[in-house]
């Protein structure tokens, strides 16, 4: 059994006619973390929907892809394994939705309307347990649409946790949270990565690199161009390259600090 939850050689992966990743070489162990870092139309996506089994790489000779060592693999399947978090998620229930639901929900596969379905009470035991790692669980019985941009999102990250994934993906966490949300959805992803196997953050942000994190993954146009430990990968004159402006970074407990200069 391999120790590898994404493994990928030579890959080339398409965006309609845009080329999106090239010859695409990574691996990512199944107890890591790893932060994914790049500028809009980086690639960040692409390779997220890559490395959870929603695209394939193009077939040519010597390439390459391998989920939790296979090359074939059962998307209903990789929905446990991987818990997965995008933005694009809160659009998809109902606003009068309870709250515990659309966690409830992720047993069911479903989004939008889910009240009407019934649930063990294992399954219950198992998404209070969720909500409670993430700190809604008070929260629970309130209608999915009365609560706040942050709330919302911590109670999708409960959700991807319901199953007990071996690795929990998260794409842009703090995207559209204000200040004092961003922060309280930061601390709750570090006791995400502490009790996680594996956590993939990808960002475009360098200050949203939990300090559980060790490992950096560069993306510039569809390339890596960095991979490896943060302190020996996150540079001043790299992210200045990164995303085309003179930036200054500093450190602080483990958190990026990066500022223009």
């Amino acid at each position: 059994m391999t120790g590898m939850f994404f493994e990928v050689a030579n890959a080339d992966v398409w965006r309609g006619d845009v080329l999106a990743l090239k010859n695409l070489q990574l691996s990512l162990g199944r107890d890591e973390s790893v932060a994914i870092l790049g500028a809009n139309g980086a690639g960040k996506s692409s390779l997220l929907k890559l490395m959870t089994g929603e695209v394939r790489p193009e077939a040519k000779p010597g390439a390459s892809c391998r989920l939790f060592g296979a090359e074939q693999w059962c998307l209903e399947e990789l929905r446990h394994r991987v818990g997965l978090v995008i933005p694009e998620e809160v659009a998809r229930f109902h606003p009068e939705e309870m709250a515990e639901d659309v966690v409830r929900s992720a047993f069911r596969g479903a989004y939008g309307r889910t009240g009407d379905m019934r649930f063990s009470a294992l399954e219950k035991a198992q998404a209070e347990q969720a909500m409670a790692e993430v700190g809604t669980l008070a929260l629970a019985g309130r209608n999915f649409g009365r609560l706040s941009s942050g709330e919302k999102r911590r109670f999708l990250i409960a959700r991807a946790l319901v199953h007990k994934p071996e690795v929990v993906v998260l794409d842009e966490p703090s995207t559209a949270l204000d200040f004092a949300a961003r922060l309280t959805m930061l601390e709750r992803l570090r006791k995400v990565a502490q009790g996680a196997g594996a956590l993939v953050l990808v960002t475009h942000d360098p200050g949203e690199i939990l300090p559980e994190i060790g490992r950096v993954i560069l993306l510039k146009s569809g390339e890596v161009i960095g991979d490896g430990h943060k302190l020996e990968v996150l540079k001043s004159q790299v992210l200045s390259e990164l995303y085309g402006m003179n930036l200054r970074l500093t450190w602080s407990k483990g958190w990026a600090m990066v500022r223009p200069v």
